[in-house]
């Protein structure tokens, strides 16, 4: 890879709300650090692992390892962490968020305290490390490999969805039953780590903010199917952090109640990302690079604007039985429901209900292309793009294009050819328009 100077990293935003994300990824570190010095227990977590209600009901405040790897790269401070754990015998194709969290511990151990000038001021030792199986194996077994950093006690769960072909009807109470047992394992751990029980009247209050904030962030992106576009994917992938990692608190119900009321704004003033918007994008999957996410206005500075994103995308809504009076049956519910959405439309269509996902962003939200990121250390978001790409194929013509580098490892990236592809895209989308 070409030798570069220190270049800006972030892309400009469009809404004042994404502007205000960078105070939000601040405070989680901060507040993990104030709490420990509370006397309160932080855990080490992972995303989409269903079970963040639950941690906020007993007063666990979550730790994001992921997040903390995104951070680093994009305040381009990873190759000292990357380096360390590749010293330490991790090889270079393994999960880069995994690279940079592993040498982060492995650093602060050997350094007996926290890294210089670690973004955010670092992360802190966890009390408690929580890892699933749900998207990817690095979920559980890098939180295993802790161990050689640390003694704090860990516990993983399954997210389980069946698949595609299966009768959701007839395996939906042997799924539902099992995520419970998972959950209710979990409960038991944290009780114990705690030493106090669960309160399921707080939990309950916990899962109607979680869903409320992310009905929200639903609504504020069927907002996005106007034109032109008023909130680009650069935004989504700021406005990600509330949902995520706030989930099950008033403060992410605040902030989207505000991210709705503002695009619904631009919405009515017609305040477009470009003036003069040529080209509609759909962000078709994989990891954000975030080392190098300057290159959606690099699109935009030739009137192309990503419009949506099937990527760290919000769950659609769902309704849970109303026979349903447990709040941890509640959440194994919620969680099936999710992962199986599209499942009878993909058995009636495509059979992949990624493949449906992205064709009905593409009709809703009028695309004119698909972009796709192949991360080279992300099995769980680059296996199968090819396959999906040439899936959409069979029921779309609109072009596509693939681009490859990693989510944090900038040595995997290399801005001539990004350049040279973003051309051949553009001209490939305005081909087609004529």
């Amino acid at each position: 890879m070409e030798e570069r100077e220190p270049a800006k990293t972030t892309a400009t935003k469009g809404t004042d709300a994404a502007r205000k994300i960078r105070a939000m990824v601040k405070n989680i570190y901060k507040s993990c650090h104030e709490a420990q010095s509370q006397g309160k227990k932080v855990a080490y977590i992972m995303v989409s692992s269903q079970y963040d209600e639950i941690l906020r009901a007993m007063d666990i405040v979550p730790l994001p390892t992921e997040n903390y790897a995104g951070l680093c790269a994009a305040k381009r401070d990873m190759d000292r962490f990357l380096t360390k754990a590749e010293e330490d015998g991790y090889s270079q194709v393994l999960c880069s968020y995994a690279r940079i969290g592993l040498g982060f511990d492995s650093l602060r151990k050997e350094l007996g305290g926290m890294p210089e000038n670690a973004p955010d001021g670092g992360m802190p030792l966890p009390d408690i490390i929580l890892g699933s199986s749900g998207v990817c194996d690095p979920r559980f077994k890098w939180f295993q490999a802790c161990g050689r950093f640390m003694t704090a006690p860990t516990y993983s769960i399954d997210v389980m969805h069946p698949p595609v072909h299966c009768d959701l009807n007839a395996v939906r109470d042997h799924y539902v039953q099992y995520q419970k047992v998972q959950f209710e394992g979990l409960i038991a751990f944290l009780e114990k780590q705690t030493g106090k029980p669960l309160n399921k009247d707080r939990l309950w209050e916990t899962i109607r903010l979680g869903d409320e904030a992310w009905r929200l962030w639903y609504e504020s992106d069927r907002l996005r199917t106007a034109k032109p576009c008023v909130m680009p994917s650069q935004d989504h992938f700021n406005v990600m952090v509330p949902a995520y990692y706030y989930s099950g608190t008033q403060e992410a119900v605040d902030y989207f109640q505000d991210l709705v009321d503002e695009v619904k704004y631009k919405v009515e003033n017609k305040l477009a990302v470009v003036p003069d918007e040529k080209y509609r994008i759909l962000y078709g999957g994989g990891l954000p690079p975030w080392h190098t996410m300057w290159f959606f206005n690099y699109f935009e500075s030739f009137g192309a604007v990503f419009v949506i994103e099937n990527q760290y995308r919000g769950f659609d809504p769902v309704e849970v039985p109303d026979h349903v009076k447990d709040p941890v049956e509640y959440l194994a519910w919620r969680a099936f429901l999710r992962y199986t959405a599209r499942h009878e439309q993909a058995k009636a269509n495509s059979g992949n209900p990624v493949v449906e996902k992205i064709l009905d962003l593409i009709q809703d939200y009028d695309i004119d292309g698909v972009f796709f990121h192949a991360c080279r250390s992300c099995r769980a978001t680059t296996i199968g793009q090819i396959h999906t790409k040439n899936m959409l194929g069979r029921y779309s013509d609109l072009p596509m294009t693939q681009f490859v580098s990693d989510m944090v490892d900038l040595r995997d990236y290399s801005e001539a050819q990004w350049k040279a592809q973003i051309h051949a895209f553009l001209d490939a989308m305005a081909s087609r328009k004529k």
